[in-house]
Order: C-alpha cells, then sequence, then structure tokens
C-alpha cells in the first residue's frame, strides 16, 4: 500500500458528476457510451495517477464499451471511483475487476432506468406543467424545466456518492473475497440480462420455403363464402382465432424458419449472438462485423433466402 495515501475529494468527485451528464455526448457504434465514460473520468484520473504512463493506461481501461441508462450509470461511475482509488494506494484491483463490475452493473440498471424516468417521473413532469400552460400559465414550461433538472442533478450526484461509498467498502474486503464474489456475480447477472434479451433484439427469418400441402375444407378460411359487411368480418375473425395463422389460405406453407422455431424458438438467434462473441473473442473488429451482418443480410434478402 502507497505510503501517502491518495483520496478524491468531494470537489473532484463533484468534478466527475458534473462531466457525467454529457456521457451521451460522444456515440458510437463500436463501444457505445466509452468516449463520455472515459470524458468523465479525467479529473479522477489525473489526481489519481501523477504519472503519465499511469494516466495513459488508465484512459485505455476506460475506453471499452460501455453502455447503459444516462441516469442509472451514476452509482456505476461512483463504484468505479472507489476502485480506482484503491488500485492507486496499491490494492490489488485489476482491469478486469473493474470491468466485470461495470459491464455485470450497467445491463441490470439499464432495464431501470427507462421506466423510471423515460416512462414515469417525465410524463408526470411534463403532464403537469402543460396542464398549467393549457391555462396560460408561464409557471408550467419553468416547472417542468426546474423540477426535471433538479431531480436528475440530484440523482446523479447522490447515487454517485452511493456507489462511490459501496465500492470503498467493496475494495477493503480485498482480502476477504468481496471482490471476486461481486465480479463474479455482476459478471453472471450482466450475462443472464443479455442472454434473456437475445431473443427480443436478434431478429432472424429464413425464408426458403419447405413443403407447401392443401389442406382439406374447414382448415381454412373460405373467403369466397364469407357474408358481405360486417358480419363477413366478425366470421373472418372467429375463424382465425380457432384455426391460426394456417388456416388463412388454403395452401399451408410451411417455411425453414417455422421449422426452426417448432424445433428450438430463437434458435437462429443465439446462434448468430454466439458466433459474434467468438469474433469479438478473436479480436475481429466490431466495426467489420456490422458491415458483414449488412452485407450477409442484403445479399440473402436479394437471393431470397432471409
Amino acid at each position: 500500500m502507497a505510503e501517502n495515501k491518495v483520496s478524491l475529494s468531494k470537489k473532484d468527485r463533484q468534478a466527475v458528476c458534473f462531466r457525467h451528464q454529457f456521457l451521451q455526448g460522444s456515440w458510437n457504434y463500436e463501444r457505445m457510451q466509452n468516449g463520455g465514460w472515459c470524458y468523465s473520468m479525467i479529473p479522477a484520473i489525473k489526481k489519481l495517477y501523477t504519472n503519465k504512463d499511469d494516466q495513459i493506461a488508465a484512459l485505455k481501461r476506460h475506453m471499452e464499451f460501455y453502455n447503459t441508462h444516462p441516469y442509472v450509470s451514476a452509482p456505476v461511475i461512483g463504484v468505479t471511483l472507489a476502485l480506482e482509488e484503491e488500485r492507486a494506494n496499491g490494492a490489488p484491483v485489476d482491469d478486469v475487476a473493474i470491468q466485470g463490475v461495470k459491464v455485470g452493473m450497467m445491463g441490470p440498471l439499464a432495464g431501470v432506468g427507462d421506466p423510471v424516468f423515460w416512462f414515469t417521473v417525465r410524463p408526470i413532469l411534463g403532464a403537469l406543467g402543460a396542464s398549467l400552460a393549457l391555462s396560460g400559465n408561464i409557471l408550467g414550461p419553468l416547472l417542468f424545466f426546474v423540477l426535471w433538472n433538479v431531480i436528475r442533478i440530484a440523482f446523479l450526484w447522490y447515487t454517485q456518492e452511493f456507489g462511490y461509498k459501496v465500492g470503498s467498502s467493496i475494495a477493503k474486503d480485498l482480502s476477504g473475497g468481496l471482490m471476486g464474489k461481486v465480479t463474479e456475480g455482476a459478471s453472471i447477472l450482466g450475462m443472464f440480462i443479455i442472454g434473456a434479451l437475445v431473443e427480443r433484439w436478434v431478429s432472424i427469418s429464413f425464408t426458403p420455403v419447405v413443403s407447401q400441402v392443401t389442406q382439406s375444407a374447414g382448415a381454412y378460411i373460405d373467403w369466397s363464402a364469407l357474408p358481405a359487411g360486417a358480419e363477413g368480418i366478425k366470421s373472418a375473425l372467429t375463424q382465425y382465432a380457432a384455426l391460426g395463422a394456417t388456416g388463412l389460405d388454403q395452401i399451408k406453407t410451411t417455411t425453414l424458419q417455422a421449422n426452426l422455431d417448432s424445433l428450438i424458438p430463437g434458435l437462429a438467434a443465439v446462434g448468430l449472438t454466439m458466433l459474434c462473441c467468438y469474433l469479438l473473442k478473436k479480436k475481429v473488429s466490431p466495426i467489420v462485423i456490422i458491415l458483414a451482418l449488412f452485407a450477409v443480410g442484403i445479399i440473402g434478402r436479394v437471393v431470397g433466402f432471409m
């Protein structure tokens, strides 16, 4: 442990909090919010590391992939500040531990930020401000602007401070293995969240026709026999509810995608995700992977395979 212990003052943490407001000011498709995150960490890095090589290494460490809701990112950066502080004072906190905690926390917290801020707090304040504005009261837009920013800034600061205190407790218990447990648990939770969202975020549809079968009468909707007007619509909806999608036409067409879905739903999406993870592990550039996916998708569409 270093003899002259260096620590982040309240002023240093406030500087980080101020910069953290601009987390989304620098965005890229390869590593998402890493530029804004690294920009936020600069005041702390300058305070903790006086050697230029150490500063460069820290900046590189925080240029890794990062993406979460911009407000709930505050406790993540608080924990990270504590870990960096302990590392600067000689604690055995390596790059893997810091990145593991960041990745493990950003996934679960991202799912909390949208419903709390975008779908609850902001609409409520907006409705309150709009109701006043409709009556001609100038306080409507001012109230929305002031309250929203008070809530936003207060949340950023106090949750960052909470994360900083929690992170300090974690780092002090390194000898007890708490850091390893937190890192492992955060990584498992992050991978679980990503795995659960694969089928929702990744969409693949293989269009080749495997078989076409002529269905018997009663197994499909006879559109020519439907009554006119609203009764016909009602009859069609009733039959569709009973027969399902296969009852729309006399010819039942089965595609390759339908067969895959009947075997294991989302199999192709999981396979593609695992392939991308494998390529990333082999140091293939994410930009190359994105361009390759675009090319495969376009070619597959043109030749009628996707």
